[in-house]
């Protein structure tokens, strides 16, 4: 068998670990630190960096359509749906000791935060899914295309519009529902990183280590002195908009292809999170409701108490890695399904 490159799961662990660590941050009350400002200054990419790996990844955009999505849904949409109710389930269990406390629910309740967002009450993270499974499905109808010829320059056409029609949707408010607004980007990051796989593979290592290390040293440079952040859970830009997607751009495209050429070996933790980041994805978030609302149900709030941030850090950490096993035996928690066997011809 060939070596397995660790490259996606040493970036896509770090971005677990980030992302865990900014949901602890914000429970713990210190999300507006200007050090963690910081930090989420240097790594707003990641979560299109998800997109970016699926595409690098994927080589079956085509095919039956209706198969095409059953297959998806069972890997997105099931665990979306599963994990989000298992999330309000807490949520709305230890919702009363939140109003006997405070009087009220600190996050304000609406009927439509569903229908506007995609996330659930107890496990917000979980649009990420919805959003994910729909951007699978736009980059297979994109590729269905067969009303203009040629048909890949129109096809290209559509992919590259796909950034400026999610930056108007931000400016329109994001009117779509379900926070589909930001999948556009996703399916141009999905295919930027197809052809990044394509390119790469022509180029070579030594090119590409050289051109990777411009991408680097480029963003770095350009994220001083010309600075943008992409929210995509949001849709949302922040400073200059064109900045924050010409940057995320290349430091995709740079880390990625640094790492893959060099090649990364392997590193024991980070490493393991990433192999088993749907886990850590969907479970992270209900721990930490729960831990949240056990104090508030003893009269105690961990928001501004650093040494309640340490504990649930490793908390969390602890948890997700001890169900790892047990969450992916079972696929409609994992999205883990087996394949099913091809007609041998």
């Amino acid at each position: 068998m060939k070596e397995r490159n660790h490259t996606f799961d040493f970036l896509c662990g770090i971005c677990i670990i980030r992302m865990i660590t900014l949901h602890t941050i914000s429970f713990c009350g210190h999300k507006g630190d200007d050090w963690w400002k910081e930090v989420m200054a240097w790594s707003f990419f990641f979560m299109c960096f998800f997109f970016f790996k699926a595409g690098y990844f994927n080589k079956t955009v085509s095919g039956n359509t209706k198969a095409y999505i059953t297959e998806k849904a069972k890997r997105l949409l099931i665990p979306y749906l599963v994990w989000g109710t298992i999330g309000f389930i807490i949520y709305a269990i230890f919702l009363p000791f939140e109003i006997d406390r405070y009087h009220q629910p600190i996050e304000p309740m609406e009927w439509n935060h569903l229908w506007e967002t995609s996330s659930f009450w107890g496990n917000e993270p979980v649009w990420f899914l919805f959003s994910f499974f729909s951007a699978y499905v736009l980059v297979h109808l994109i590729k269905k295309i067969h009303i203009v010829k040629p048909i890949s320059v129109f096809q290209t056409v559509v992919i590259l519009a796909c950034p400026f029609i999610s930056y108007w949707m931000w400016t329109l408010d994001n009117p779509l529902p379900m926070s589909l607004s930001n999948v556009p980007m996703g399916v141009f990051f999905f295919n930027m990183g197809r052809s990044w796989r394509w390119l790469i593979e022509r180029m070579g290592r030594r090119p590409t280590l050289i051109l990777s290390s411009v991408l680097i040293l480029a963003f770095i440079i350009l994220n001083i002195l010309w600075h943008g952040e992409y929210v995509m859970s949001a849709n949302r830009f922040e400073g200059e908009s064109l900045a924050a997607f010409v940057n995320t751009v290349i430091i995709l495209l740079g880390l990625s292809g640094f790492f893959l050429k060099l090649p990364l070996g392997r590193v024991p933790v980070v490493n393991y999170i990433g192999e088993h980041s749907m886990v850590y994805f969907v479970v992270h978030y209900p721990i930490l409701q729960f831990y949240r609302f056990i104090h508030i149900s003893f009269g105690h709030s961990i928001y501004g108490h650093w040494d309640d941030f340490i504990v649930l850090l490793v908390f969390v950490f602890s948890i997700c890695t001890w169900l790892v096993p047990y969450v992916e035996k079972v696929p409609w928690l994992s999205g883990r399904w087996k394949k099913a066997l091809q007609p041998k011809n």
